[in-house]
């Protein structure tokens, strides 16, 4: 089984940041992807940004130039800086991980955090 803790939501003003953390721990041989996802009350949750553990990203457009992902793969770690909050980015932010159980195997495996709350009011 593999856990994912989330840590870093909060209350912030708009314009204020936040920084997001995800350590994977548990049984695996690496880590494909790691990502954030978000949803708000009363939508769909939607993909933030997802990293693979070579370097690549994929953003969100509206997030695009205030969130920056990162990883650490030696930590299993995923980071999401947020710069410039807004309102609209108020949602639960969950932690995404793709894994590879076994290695020089081709099945992966999906997990989710159990989120983490980001409220941007003034």
């Amino acid at each position: 089984q593999v856990q994912l803790e989330e840590s870093g939501g909060g209350l912030v003003e708009p314009g204020r940041s936040l920084r997001l953390s995800c350590t994977a721990s548990g049984s695996f041989a690496s880590i494909p992807t790691m990502g954030w996802y978000r949803q708000a009350p009363g939508s769909p949750r939607e993909m933030v940004a997802v990293m693979a553990s070579g370097g690549g990203s994929n953003y969100q457009s509206s997030v695009r130039d205030r969130f920056t992902i990162s990883r650490d793969n030696a930590k299993n770690t995923v980071f999401l800086q947020m710069n410039n909050l807004k309102p609209e980015d108020t949602a639960v932010y969950y932690c995404n991980a793709v894994v590879r159980r076994r290695a020089f195997t081709a099945t992966t495996y999906e997990f989710w955090g159990q989120g983490t709350q980001v409220t941007v009011s003034s």
